[in-house]
């Protein structure tokens, strides 16, 4: 996304028309927290992006990976709805073993190529901001444990979601990052 010089108009590379208002307000807290993201990568080699740097087993590479799909995800219930999440009521420990992978740079990956792949999801959640017909949309939220029975989310409630996510984990590379070379996002 590409801002304008005033916090309440943005035009994505997709979308010719300036996105304005509200979903303007939502791009532009969405990409401040992906830069933080992205910004505790800076630098760094693939391996240094693979390596974990305290008793969490998250590393750096890893993080993106899983904002990446975190918000496609998302994005994606916006406009499918539950069938877009994948079905945690039924999930394995084979399920689970590849979901934790999410979390690692696995080997064959780069972080050049995870960071690639986080600017399309990006570009795709951008562009489905300035076009979707109504943020007050809702959809039922898929059935799992950590979500209340019947509710339902409207797309305004997702993209405030997304980039709460985007921030926790921004927060948590931050900290990754300091361990790893003693580099911070700020300060």
């Amino acid at each position: 996304m590409t801002a304008t010089t005033t916090p309440s108009s943005t035009t994505t590379p997709s979308t010719p028309a300036p996105v304005t208002g509200e979903r303007a307000d939502l791009l532009i807290a969405l990409e401040k927290q992906r830069h933080f993201l992205r910004f505790t990568t800076r630098g760094l080699t693939d391996e240094q992006a693979g390596l974990r740097t305290c008793a969490s087993e998250l590393c750096l590479g890893g993080l993106v990976k899983h904002v990446s799909t975190v918000e496609r995800l998302w994005a994606e219930f916006i406009v499918q709805g539950p069938s877009a999440m994948p079905d945690f009521s039924a999930m394995t420990e084979a399920d689970f073993a590849r979901r934790a992978d999410e979390f690692r740079l696995l080997p064959g990956e780069t972080l050049a190529g995870v960071l690639a792949a986080y600017a399309e999801v990006a570009r795709r959640t951008d562009e489905l901001v300035a076009t979707l017909p109504d943020l007050d949309a809702t959809q039922p939220l898929p059935k799992a444990p950590w979500f209340e029975a019947d509710a339902e989310w409207s797309a305004r409630r997702v993209l405030l979601h997304i980039i709460a996510e985007t921030a926790q984990h921004a927060g948590h590379a931050d900290i990754i990052r300091e361990s790893l070379d003693g580099a911070k996002s700020m300060g």
